[in-house]
């Protein structure tokens, strides 16, 4: 009931005051019997009592509101008059306060003159001290500069420049723009003058140094660094192209030392000069120039240049080794570069730094130096941690190896050619020795093919990241992808024994050879453990492959990462291992084949009693002992494997078990029990299926359980159905609707027909059954079974088999 707000804040226990009150209730309430009624008097006076005090409650309540709204008027006038005091004082306050701003005004106007004045004459005096300073300082530059002082002029020389900053804004006074004239007229003669004395030092033409190292020419580089950098830069340049004038001679490109198999020579040379250069100049030029890194950055991009120009010439003398040699030995002098230099020169804009992939935090290999790892560490890495290139930690790499890189297409060649005669060894090598032998303790070993391969891959990824990250790396991709799919094909696949007949193999032949019930062929055990071997082996392939993958997108540049992609060998790997587990499920389920068919050929209509198992049970049950534990203990590496073994194996039986449930026919109620006891102890031995014969019992995976559970249910409802009787009729339907929810009047029909009910009894069965069926969903097709769905393989299968049997009569 809903009660008033009043009712909520005073709550109150009294009958009269609920807001559903009911007069007729409550006066019975008072008045139970006919009896109590004597006392109507009594109650009469209460209620009259009540009401007076009520009354006398809202008199009260009435009159003391009669005077609210007099005192309410009265409080707000004033309050009124309150606001207009406050008004008032504000309003002085703030005239007084005008007042007090207007006299500190007029007190403090002599102090701002006397600031201001104060600020100007101190501007003065410094102005005039820079001018003297400037004035006087030209005149001692100028000077300086004819007598060559260059030690005491690059300390002045700063000095007047940082002077002549606090005259910028007075360059419209003339005397101000002569001194600034003088000034860039001297450091013009400066830059000349130490140009010249450079040029009689070091002359650029001849290869002979007639000059050396002074302190003027000391002196003079400092006063360099305070000129325009161009005068810095062309001595530099003077200087690296004077050291270097004996090197293009010796090694010009008609001279048998400049080809690639004497490389070594032109390292030699320059570690020679720097050297050379160190004791000779090392103190002449200033240490921030770095011009022992400047001449080998140079060295550095005349070789490349010279090497590239010889290359070309004779591109067709370039071999395999002879190119691995020279870049090894390149990568080598870049890496002595690293260690020596910094790198803080190859800024100036002439060299870039070589892209590389930043670093990443894939374990698939442990980090690799030169050629030092020969065998390749495959671990499963992170895929969920994103990729990052790796930081390249030698800033020269690159700087001369990069004009290798146009004639690395001889190393793909080569590798190419390696590749496929690797492949082709491992062809003969599994011919020659044949399918490995059966070790269960092994737990399904990797074929060794797959690991050598891998080990050679993970050398050529190496090696050629060593000599390129560009565009010979996509090319090495591409050559990895070919072989990884010729091995899936030539060594997985085309070594995966091949099943004497299948559902899409039929022939004739196979036909006419085939008795009734007769025992299909099975695989023998070394070719179980053979095909457990190539389904490990392509498990490993594919976690390999993306590793390789994620490698390969670390090692090459970041703006063609997007280019490497192994996604389609995955798949490939993946096909070997789905082709794998269907041969493992086509055996056991062919194997449990002739079971089945003498299942559905028994007598169940003759059957008497109620036994143990039937011998088809047995049969079916010895067949799955003796093949999956072969299996489990094969795939112990690959766990997940073997489970979609069971789960395909269950989706496959499962439904042929049904099917041969409904030839079954026609069956006695005993016989019908047999068969559920059979039933149900197919489903203890499924849901056992994954740890049969095992020592160690673990529980089935649930995805397994739920198909088993769900399938072997449904074979059991079915006998249900069959046992149960067909009077009267009505009641009969409903129980098959309501057991098998099967809408299929084909499911129907075969029920019937296992209970042996006449034609006539099944024709109005059937009109039965198509009037008590429950109405379609809107938008569907009305079928809530699978009996309706596309037909599974093994319908498929069992179509076949019918095929076979009527060419069978005709033959």
């Amino acid at each position: 009931a809903c009660f008033p707000p009043s009712f909520q804040v005073f709550p109150s226990q009294d009958p009269l005051d609920r807001a559903d009150f009911n007069a007729v209730e409550y006066i019975n309430a008072l008045f139970p019997t006919e009896q109590s009624l004597a006392n109507i008097d009594e109650v009469v006076n209460k209620i009259r009592l009540k009401i007076r005090r009520l009354d006398d409650n809202i008199r009260t309540v009435v009159r003391g509101q009669t005077n609210v709204g007099q005192d309410g008027r009265q409080a707000l006038e004033e309050a009124q008059k309150a606001i207009q005091q406050l008004f008032g004082k504000i309003k002085d306050i703030k005239d007084k306060a005008e007042k007090s701003e207007q006299m500190v005004k007029e007190i403090t106007r002599d102090i701002k003159q006397l600031d201001h004045a104060k600020r100007h004459l101190t501007t003065s005096i410094t102005t005039l001290n820079h001018l003297h300073m400037l004035a006087g300082g030209v005149d001692s530059l100028e000077a300086m500069t004819r007598r060559r002082q260059y030690g005491e002029v690059a300390n002045l020389l700063q000095g007047v420049v940082n002077v002549l900053e606090h005259f910028n804004k007075y360059m419209g006074i003339p005397q101000i723009r002569q001194l600034s004239e003088r000034v860039k007229a001297a450091q013009n003669e400066l830059g000349q003058q130490i140009l010249a004395d450079f040029e009689e030092a070091f002359p650029s033409q001849g290869t002979k140094r007639t000059g050396g190292p002074s302190n003027v020419l000391r002196d003079a580089c400092l006063v360099a660094n305070v000129l325009d950098p161009r005068i810095k830069q062309e001595i530099i340049k003077k200087f690296i192209k004077q050291h270097l004038s004996e090197y293009l001679v010796l090694f010009q490109e008609n001279q048998d030392v400049a080809w690639l198999d004497k490389i070594d020579r032109r390292y030699a040379w320059i570690k020679r000069q720097l050297v050379d250069y160190e004791e000779k100049y090392g103190r002449m030029f200033p240490a921030e120039w770095c011009m022992t890194e400047r001449i080998a950055v140079e060295f550095c991009h005349v070789t490349r240049a010279e090497l590239s120009k010889i290359m070309r010439t004779r591109a067709k003398e370039i071999e395999v080794k002879l190119l691995l040699f020279a870049i090894q030995r390149t990568t080598n002098f870049e890496g002595l570069l690293a260690k020596r230099f910094s790198g803080c020169t190859l800024a100036d804009g002439t060299v870039k730094k070589p892209e590389v992939p930043p670093p990443s935090t894939n374990p698939f290999l442990e980090e690799e130096t030169g050629a030092e790892a020969d065998e390749i560490v495959m671990e499963k890495s992170d895929t969920d941690k994103p990729k990052k290139p790796k930081v390249p930690d030698n800033p020269f790499h690159g700087i001369v190896s990069k004009c290798f890189e146009p004639h690395l297409y001889v190393y793909i060649e080569s590798q190419d050619k390696n590749l496929g005669e690797l492949i082709d060894r491992f062809v003969a090598d599994f011919k020659a020795q044949g399918p490995p032998k059966p070790n269960v303790d092994e737990g399904g070993a990797v074929l060794p093919s797959c690991a050598d391969l891998f080990v050679y891959y993970k050398k050529c990824m190496v090696q050629c990241s060593q000599l390129s990250t560009g565009e010979p790396m996509i090319a090495l991709t591409t050559i990895f992808q070919k072989y990884l799919r010729e091995y899936a094909w030539k060594i997985l696949s085309g070594n995966l024994p091949k099943t004497t007949s299948s559902s899409g193999g039929l022939t004739i032949t196979s036909l006419l050879k085939e008795k009734e019930g007769s025992e299909v062929a099975k695989f023998t055990l070394e070719e179980l453990c053979l095909i457990c071997s190539i389904l490990s082996t392509a498990e490993y392939c594919l976690a390999t492959t993306q590793q390789l993958e994620e490698k390969l997108k670390e090692k090459v540049d970041a703006s063609l990462m997007e280019r490497i992609n192994l996604t389609g060998e995955m798949d490939t790997f993946s096909v070997v291992i789905s082709n794998s587990i269907q041969l493992l499920v086509q055996d056991l389920d062919a194997a449990c084949d002739p079971a089945l068919t003498a299942m559905s050929k028994m007598q169940w209509q003759n059957v008497e009693h109620v036994g143990d198992q039937s011998p088809y049970v047995t049969s079916v049950i010895l067949h799955i002992k003796q093949n999956v534990p072969i299996i489990r203990d094969n795939l112990a590496s690959t766990r997940k494997y073997f489970t979609q073994f069971c789960i395909k194996f269950a989706n496959s039986f499962i439904p042929k078990f049904i099917n041969h449930l409904f030839k079954c026919k026609p069956i006695s109620m005993v016989g019908a029990e047999q068969l559920l006891l059979d039933t149900h102890s197919l489903k203890m031995v499924l849901l056992d299926l994954p740890s049969i014969g095992s020592q160690v019992v673990r529980k089935a995976p649930a995805s397994y359980t739920k198909i088993v559970v769900k399938g072997m249910t449904r074979a059991e409802m079915i006998l249900k159905v069959v046992m149960a009787p067909h009077e009267p009729p009505v009641v009969f339907v409903d129980n098959y609707i309501k057991l098998l929810a099967d809408c299929s009047t084909d499911t129907f029909q075969k029920i019937l027909d296992m209970k042996g009910l006449k034609r006539s009894e099944q024709s109005s069965m059937l009109d039965l059954f198509r009037q008590r069926l429950p109405a379609p969903p809107p938008g569907g097709d009305g079928s809530g079974s699978l009996s309706l769905g596309a037909p599974t393989p093994e319908q498929e299968s069992s179509r076949i088999r019918k095929l076979e049997k009527l060419i069978k009569k005709r033959l």
